[in-house]
């Protein structure tokens, strides 16, 4: 269904209202959303606000204030009181940036949250504030080991954001083989996931969402290497507090979210590093590529390319069944659905 940008942004505000959510948290968690769709992330755009309203109404967790466990003038810990990542990580990225400006660096965790989103989201505002960003997030069980059929890591993303004089270059990839947003759209649309992307409760190779949910596992990214980087990723998120890593993926509820923002200017001139950043990004751009007709890019470039063309031409596609829930959920408050 073509939906203008407009009245999609609209109807994400208009469900999450009508769910519980208040102020300007509706509007905060749709900036995030959408940017996902402009960029041609469906499954991580209207449909998650779907996944969200689904697990807010099966989890029945009690949403608390976010709270501040332990902070030094570079750190600080937080409790997210089982709220939205989209709402938390928004918090932890502005303090771990407010440290940095003011220290040289900041390093934020929190824990007790879910769903906290596309990190390139978050590395964007970092990276327009002059500063370098690291993110990594763990989460309850979903992803087998290389070499195994268990769910043992989370999807564990990993996200690097570097300011330049043009575009930052960003780098945010999931350490599965496939997202479990793409697992959540595959099942609610009827449709197959990649071969060799999951495995069934068995320990099956499955291309079957269903049965990935229900007890499976997805395969981690790059074999031996893509296992060992998601173990790493774990680990630094979990020093954010997460411990929760055996629940299962489909009721999640303690997320790990651990940012870090520094200053280049802490080893020099920042304009300099920006500058040198620039022209090594012009040097890769210029490598001779392997199709004459392909030109080698950088990570990011793609993804802003089409978010400029989808908002000059005003409108988005999303799937039939997604844009008839959401209206649904707009109608229905959480107590009445």
């Amino acid at each position: 269904m073509r939906l203008k940008i407009t009245d999609a942004r609209a109807m994400i505000e208009s469900a999450l209202a009508a769910n519980g959510y208040t102020a300007d948290e509706p509007a905060t968690i749709a900036d995030h959303l959408m940017d996902c769709e402009l960029r041609g992330l469906g499954y991580a755009g209207l449909a998650r606000a779907v996944a969200i309203i689904e697990h807010d109404r099966r989890s029945h967790l009690t949403r608390r204030a976010t709270t501040i466990r332990h902070e030094s003038a570079v750190s600080a810990s937080l409790d997210g009181g089982d709220d939205l990542g989209y709402l938390v990580a928004m918090r932890a990225t502005g303090m771990a940036i407010t440290k940095a400006q003011a220290s040289g660096i900041g390093i934020v965790g929190a824990s007790r949250t879910h769903f906290t989103g596309m990190f390139s989201y978050y590395l964007e505002r970092v990276t327009a504030a002059g500063l370098v960003g690291m993110i990594a997030g763990s989460g309850p069980s979903a992803v087998a080991p290389h070499g195994g059929t268990e769910p043992r890591f989370s999807t564990n993303p990993i996200a690097f954001g570097f300011p330049s004089d043009g575009l930052p270059v960003i780098w945010d990839i999931s350490t599965s083989s496939i997202t479990h947003a793409e697992v959540l759209l595959a099942m609610r649309l009827g449709e197959p996931l990649p071969s060799g992307s999951a495995f069934d409760a068995e320990g099956n190779a499955t291309t079957d969402p269903s049965k990935v949910l229900g007890g499976g596992a997805m395969a981690t990214w790059g074999g031996h290497r893509g296992s060992g980087l998601a173990l790493s990723v774990q680990l630094l998120s979990m020093m954010a507090g997460q411990h929760n890593v055996h629940g299962p993926y489909p009721e999640p509820g303690d997320f790990g979210y651990l940012i870090t923002a520094i200053d280049p200017g802490l080893f020099g001139s920042a304009d300099e590093f920006r500058r040198s950043v620039s022209a090594y990004v012009e040097q890769i751009r210029q490598t001779r590529p392997l199709d004459p007709g392909t030109p080698v890019r950088l990570p990011f470039e793609r993804s802003v390319k089409i978010r400029e063309r989808t908002l000059a031409q005003g409108h988005i596609e999303v799937a039939d069944r997604v844009v008839e829930t959401l209206h649904a959920f707009a109608k229905q408050t959480s107590s009445g659905g």
